[in-house]
């Protein structure tokens, strides 16, 4: 009996002695991060991977494994101090990409331009999905006409599911007392509207979002120029080289090709990380043919404390 009861005292006291280091680890653990941040929600050209009707051998294999998929290109923006998001662009995956949010509440979206992987997202808001009242949707002068004109789009505006708040070349927007974003115009197939990239400055750093533009070249403004100011640079890279498209005239999608860009960015390559790939692009598969470089593609739910 007294063998019993000294056991049991041993196991007493180290149930006690593990509960108390557990008390005094919970208790000196760092509080929960209130920074503001950016959230990459996808990293995709407008068709996702493997896009619509992809039978090669790497599309089939991502069909059978979804951990092998990548959603289309997108940015969220978070503060946890006042639990609001925002998210640049609504991708044809907005609902997965929305539920990455968790309870942070939707305040807005913003616009990057008017190709098919950059507001599509939007008829989720509609009365067949969501029925939202009053999201402000941020968006250039053709951006919101073509908005405004043309359906389903404008269905959303006469409801009342969105409001569109107009944007400005270069004008600071403060999305709340810790974030701000301004647009920049850039070249690119302007069909419908034209296309902007957006700097994301919070507290302490600042970020580049840039999916969509033509050739560097065709830019006025230097891109290094743009770059050596924020402290990460997520850019266009679509293509990897010119070999990726036997039979397509590279000059109806000019795109800068990441071979491009390596060598004119190659200063800045621990801060660039490439986005928009297509599934054409071996740098989709396999990010190491960069990395060797200095440079990274950006990995889906990668986050950026600003």
């Amino acid at each position: 009996m007294e063998r019993v009861l000294s056991d049991t005292m041993r196991l007493v006291n180290r149930v006690a002695t593990v509960a108390l280091v557990l008390t005094l680890a919970c208790a000196h653990r760092p509080p929960p991060s209130r920074q503001p941040y950016a959230l990459v929600l996808g990293i995709a050209q407008d068709g996702g991977y493997p896009q619509a009707g992809c039978n090669r051998p790497d599309c089939q294999a991502a069909w059978r494994n979804p951990k092998l998929r990548r959603h289309v290109a997108s940015l969220a923006i978070v503060d946890p101090t006042t639990n609001q998001a925002w998210m640049i662009d609504a991708t044809p995956d907005f609902p997965e990409q929305l539920q990455l949010l968790g309870n942070a509440k939707l305040n807005g979206i913003l616009l990057t331009h008017a190709h098919i992987g950059h507001y599509l997202g939007l008829a989720q808001l509609g009365r067949e999905v969501m029925g939202t009242h009053g999201v402000r949707v941020y968006a250039m002068p053709r951006m919101s006409t073509f908005l405004e004109h043309n359906g389903p789009w404008e269905q959303l505006v006469r409801l009342g599911n969105i409001v569109i708040e107009p944007l400005k070349d270069g004008a600071e927007l403060r999305l709340n007392e810790h974030i701000t974003v301004t647009p920049i115009v850039v070249p690119h197939r302007d069909e419908y509207s034209e296309t902007v990239a957006f700097i994301v400055r919070g507290p302490s750093r600042s970020i580049l979002w840039l999916p969509d533009i033509d050739k560097w070249e065709k830019w006025s403004t230097p891109i290094e120029s743009v770059v050596e100011r924020v402290d990460v640079a997520y850019v266009d890279g679509t293509f990897y080289d010119a070999n990726e498209l036997p039979g397509r005239d590279l000059k109806e999608i000019p795109h800068p090709l990441i071979v491009e860009s390596i060598a004119r960015l190659a200063r800045f390559a621990p801060r660039v990380r490439f986005i928009h790939l297509n599934q054409s692009n071996p740098a989709l598969r396999d990010p190491k043919i960069v990395e060797r470089n200095g440079f990274h593609v950006a990995h889906e739910r990668e986050r950026v404390d600003l």
